[in-house]
């Protein structure tokens, strides 16, 4: 507790130092943070002051760090800062800057990087006798763009997965449909005779 985590997003500015120490691998570089403010007379971006920073990382990050930066890489930096102030002969009081890192990766806001995952040796009997499975492949494929600027960007294909097998289904055929059979014909009932009333004749 009580340590001082920054994040310096800056550029390496010498080649990084690898060592292979007893407690583990150690790699060091310098790191350069320049700050850029608008100039209104001359109406573009200037570079103000530069702040250097000794960036230490230990253990895996040291090995990787090794292989992935170079002088002149635009890196993000995250770690515990520690401000040191020392006594040397024949000089004043010398104060240095310096980053335990935690994390460290490029910067690619400015441009592009490729990662690949190192290889982590297994614990011994981990995972004895059992198959082996393969890497997921992680890479999406990238069909080409339609176009170019804001909202257009790389179009993504699903995810397919096994061809499906057709499979006969059986279909009942339908019931025909009942068909009207006419019956005998009904006999008309007949009239019955209206009488006639006489008429008397006077």
């Amino acid at each position: 507790m009580n340590e001082t985590m920054v994040c310096a997003v800056g550029n390496v500015a010498t080649q990084p130092v690898y060592r292979d120490l007893a407690a583990g691998a150690s790699a060091r570089f310098r790191l350069a943070v320049t700050s850029r403010y608008w100039d209104r007379e001359k109406a573009t971006w200037t570079d103000g002051h530069t702040n250097f920073f000794t960036v230490w990382a230990n253990r895996q990050l040291a090995t990787n760090a090794m292989a992935s930066l170079n002088v002149g890489d635009p890196v993000m930096v995250q770690g515990r800062l520690k401000v040191r102030t020392e006594q040397r002969e024949g000089q004043q009081n010398w104060t240095s800057a310096d980053i335990d890192a935690v994390a460290i990766g490029h910067d690619i806001s400015r441009g592009t990087s490729a990662f690949r995952r190192s290889g982590r040796p297994d614990p011994a009997g981990a995972g004895a006798g059992a198959p082996t499975r393969p890497e997921p492949d992680w890479e999406t494929p990238v069909v080409g763009a339609t176009g170019t600027g804001a909202g257009a960007g790389p179009e993504f294909e699903p995810e397919q997965g096994p061809t499906p097998v057709p499979v006969p289904v059986s279909v009942p055929a339908p019931a025909p449909a009942p068909v009207a059979v006419p019956g005998p014909a009904a006999k008309p009932k007949p009239k019955p005779a209206r009488r006639r009333e006489p008429v008397a004749v006077t």
